[in-house]
């Protein structure tokens, strides 16, 4: 029986070629099932994560601001009034998105702090 004309030739050559192809096939796997992520993916990722998880630690603190100010019941209304794409812009101009030692308001933390509070009852 004849061998193909890839598996002819040195053994030298074939073992390069089969080096070649395991290696290949190893990132196909890798990349596609294996759950490999290149530098930027993983940057990104962790990025993702840690202002999600930022988020979720600052919006209670938002929420309870919010709740505690002078006039929480006025305010409660004045949110409720306002659309739901503009409630997030309300609470940073009241101030309860910034957060001590800083200077400005976290617009991700004020959205997730009206989402919160349109939520309560």
């Amino acid at each position: 029986m004849a061998k193909p004309a890839f598996l002819q030739g040195d053994s030298i050559k074939r073992l390069l070629q089969g080096a070649a192809f395991g290696a290949i096939a190893t990132m196909i796997i890798g990349f596609n099932w294996g759950g490999w992520v290149t530098g930027g993916t993983a940057t990104d990722t962790t990025q993702r994560s840690t202002k999600a998880a930022v988020v979720a630690a600052l919006s209670p603190i938002c929420v309870d601001k919010f709740q505690h100010s002078t006039e929480a019941t006025v305010n409660m209304t004045e949110l409720k009034k306002v659309s739901s794409y503009q409630q997030g812009t309300f609470i940073e101009k009241g101030g309860w998105a910034t957060m001590p030692g800083s200077d400005t308001a976290n617009s991700s933390v004020a959205e997730a702090c009206a989402t919160v509070l349109s939520n309560l009852k």
